[in-house]
């Protein structure tokens, strides 16, 4: 990777990780701020769904506006979005006005990821793009721990100081973006494989994918408010959301390389028995501070896991030709479940208190382990075609950053073994 490059691309990157900062303690802060208003863990829930809800409307209609009015434009309009969006928060704790604010907040947010990863796909050839993925992962989820390490900080400057201070990271997110003299990229239009044609083709994919979703935004708008519930300080909450992140980001890599050495499906089903003994450790064990970061480290590392996994072992039964579109719909399925979770579960803590969200995680973790278990039954193992990619749910266009040139030629060399006629043995006869 030449200094120029590395140059370029660190210009996107920088503005991905000042706006990530904010975002990763807003997350969580929004749902603080409506339990101290009283709000019930139902509609708290419904205010979470409203910001994946909006991810996901904006990863299936954002490329079209991107093509429209270009890169730079499309970026500033996004984050100023996003900063008003943010500042509406302030004028009202009525959550119907929050839910609506939550909704733009995701809708913009994941054009800011749309147009940091087409940037990257721009100086990004096959040849470095894994490196640069890396780069995108340590930006993305190091800006998150930050964001949670400094929660405590911020949300003691007073009750707008928080709010105030993501808008202003979200503000100067632009700046590394409009002074880049580069050249903007091309973009075309995303085409996701249906669902049908994705559950057809990877069945344990989908399932891992839906339920990574369901898991992962139930820890970022859900887990803050059990903390507090058991009488945490916002401050440790915030430390105990930076050991969940860290844990995703150090575990993803070493997971990802014992699944390109094991059957795919036994890595998921042992990722998901993991966190469903992870759940019950939370829920038995004394919350003693060391003990539950541990806890929480390991779990993070173990729920963050199954998407990129899920999305490996899909990888290694779609052709070259679907590979890309493949990715694009596994995201929305993961975007799906991200969008449904904080209201189901949100339900679950209504009901049962707190401890809810475990025992939801708990029950989704069982589901998942019965089903890899029947498809792994029902279904040969796949043969494993590229090495195993670490990753965090990107926006659709970012999907082609995962489709590195080894995984295209490992796909095109199998797609070529399984078309290959039987050799025809010439008879003694003549």
């Amino acid at each position: 990777m030449s200094r120029q490059t590395l140059t370029t691309v660190m210009a996107p990157l920088l503005g991905l990780f000042i706006l990530s900062v904010g975002n990763s303690f807003l997350s969580s802060l929004t749902t603080l701020r409506l339990d101290a208003a009283g709000a019930s863990p139902a509609m708290i829930g419904v205010v979470s769904s409203a910001y994946f809800v909006g991810l996901t409307l904006g990863a299936m209609f954002h490329d079209r506006l991107i093509v429209r009015i270009g890169h730079i434009r499309a970026y500033a309009s996004f984050a100023s979005l996003g900063v008003v969006s943010i500042l509406m928060q302030v004028l009202s704790a009525d959550w119907m006005l929050w839910i609506l604010v939550r909704l733009i907040y995701g809708w913009t947010t994941v054009g800011v990821f749309l147009v940091i990863e087409s940037w990257l796909l721009l100086v990004a050839d096959q040849t470095v793009r894994g490196r640069f993925l890396a780069l995108y992962m340590i930006a993305f989820y190091g800006a998150g721990a930050v964001g949670q390490a400094l929660l405590g900080t911020v949300d003691g400057l007073g009750e707008f100081a928080p709010f105030i201070a993501a808008a202003m990271l979200a503000s100067l997110s632009v700046l590394p973006i409009v002074i880049l003299p580069r050249e903007m990229p091309l973009m075309e239009r995303v085409e996701a494989l249906k669902p049908l044609q994705l559950f057809q083709m990877s069945p344990s994919g989908v399932i891992g994918c839906f339920g990574s979703g369901v898991a992962i935004a139930a820890v970022y708008t859900l887990f803050p408010l059990y903390l507090q519930t058991i009488g945490m300080p916002v401050d440790e909450v915030g430390m105990m959301m930076a050991c969940v992140i860290l844990g995703a980001m150090v575990l993803q890599y070493p997971v990802g390389r014992w699944s390109d050495k094991q059957d795919r499906r036994v890595v998921l089903i042992t990722l998901a028995f993991a966190c469903l003994l992870l759940c019950a450790a939370v829920l038995l064990l004394p919350h003693n501070a060391t003990t539950l970061m541990i806890t929480l480290f390991l779990l993070g590392g173990g729920i963050f896991a199954i998407y990129p996994v899920s999305i490996s072992f899909s990888a290694d039964r779609a052709s070259a030709a679907s590979l890309v579109p493949m990715i694009q719909g596994m995201l929305l399925v993961n975007s799906l479940g991200s969008a449904i979770s904080p209201i189901s579960i949100s339900a679950v803590m209504s009901a049962f208190g707190a401890s809810g969200l475990f025992w939801s995680l708990a029950v989704l973790k069982i589901l998942m382990v019965i089903f890899f278990i029947w498809r792994r039954g029902a279904r040969p193992e796949a043969t494993q075609v590229a090495p195993f990619a670490p990753a965090t749910a990107m926006s659709p266009i970012g999907a082609e950053i995962r489709v590195t040139d080894e995984m295209i030629q490992g796909v095109k060399e199998h797609d070529a073994e399984a078309e290959e006629p039987p050799v025809r043995h010439a008879s003694s006869l003549g």
